[in-house]
């Protein structure tokens, strides 16, 4: 392959990943691939019930996988010990030992290692001051912020010095601005530290916000994955359209087709004949700020498939406001629909419910490399 259209390498290679809980019931994650590359920020994304979680306990080791193998830096580690995968998790609630300090915490890890205090302590005041949390190295987690127990929980990770950092859900416990605050630091420690983040997360927001790689997952599949730019504006199905938000999505006669609510035109309707545009009237009205978000229901449409939203700029329903009730008009230009697939579908072969054989993801990846 040429080198200079060679992907990067891979931190982490998961192929044909399945987790079944018991016999007979659907699978939790269902035969997925997916290259994660190395030093990259990638988020799993997806409602509850996704798989996003159990795939990442399966990568760190504290959820065995029922066939398929998980590869971290080609070194097959599915059936490892969570501590000699070269992971490390943090955790939604932080789990630090609320009797220990913070330096402590950090350093509990090495003492069980037997590692001598005087280095233990050394190498874990380090990593608190690396986060900003040297000053309050002597503090036990109830007299921290939530946002100082995350820098400490982080520190307490990177102690490992491991290759991949797997996050569950870290931000969800913080209230709203501190979330904002601290997506930003998670950010700039994955590029200073240079590791390979793996984050699971349901906000849209957080994803957009923080990934060069985005994972849509839905019912143990993998709907779509891209960078966040790729995912948003050229969603792959009506699931991921709709999962994302800010789409409207129409059924035409050709198919379905996903167009963003800021792109979507909406103009007075005058009961012209052969008037252009889909008939609908206005649902509701929201005042944002800086935008205006009106809901809409359109005309002689199936009712799930007939609510719709416009984002209008302020300025723009100034200039021409509209009303609850008002007929209007619903259009769109051509280069702003996207042609929606079909969505995942099931891997085939699955019928007997039985796991895949785990020799045969090798020896495909083998005849990649060949």
């Amino acid at each position: 392959m040429d080198a200079v259209t060679a992907p990067p390498p891979a931190a982490v290679e998961i192929v044909a990943l399945s987790k079944r809980y018991a016999a007979g019931t659907p699978p939790a994650v269902d035969q997925i691939d997916l290259r994660i590359a190395s030093g990259s920020y990638c988020c799993l994304l997806g409602p509850s019930g996704c798989g996003k979680s159990t795939t990442l306990r399966m990568v760190a080791g504290h959820e065995s996988a029922s066939g398929g193998d998980i590869l971290l830096d080609n070194r097959n580690i599915t059936n490892l010990p969570a501590a000699a995968r070269g992971t490390a998790m943090m955790f939604q609630s932080f789990a630090l030992f609320p009797h220990l300090s913070a330096l402590d915490n950090v350093a509990f890890s090495l003492k069980m290692k037997g590692i001598s205090k005087s280095e233990r302590h050394k190498r874990a005041g380090n990593l608190l001051e690396r986060v900003a949390m040297g000053h309050l190295a002597e503090r036990k987690p109830g007299e921290l912020s939530g946002g100082q127990q995350q820098r400490v929980a982080l520190a307490r990770a990177l102690i490992t010095e491991p290759r991949v950092l797997l996050l569950d859900e870290p931000l969800s416990a913080l209230d709203p601005f501190l979330r904002i605050q601290m997506r930003a630091e998670l950010r700039r420690w994955q590029k200073e530290l240079g590791l390979t983040f793996i984050h699971v997360t349901h906000s849209q927001e957080e994803a957009m916000a923080l990934a060069d790689t985005m994972v849509v997952m839905n019912n143990g599949l993998i709907e779509q994955v891209g960078s966040p730019h790729q995912v948003y504006n050229h969603p792959a199905s009506e699931f991921v359209a709709r999962f994302m938000g800010g789409h409207n999505v129409f059924a035409l006669n050709d198919g379905l087709v996903a167009v963003r609510n800021d792109h979507t035109r909406i103009s007075p309707a005058t009961g012209a004949a052969g008037e252009p545009g889909i008939p609908a009237h206005v649902t509701d009205v929201e005042y944002q700020g800086t935008y205006v978000l009106l809901g809409l229901r359109l005309t002689g449409v199936r009712p799930e498939r007939s609510g719709i939203s416009v984002l209008l700029s302020e300025k723009d329903f100034a200039v021409r406001s509209y009303a609850v009730g008002e007929s209007v008009r619903i259009s769109w230009a051509e280069l702003d629909a996207r042609t929606l697939g079909p969505g995942a579908t099931r891997p085939a072969g699955r019928s007997n419910g039985g796991p895949p054989s785990r020799n045969a993801p090798l020896a495909a990846l083998a005849a990649m490399a060949a």
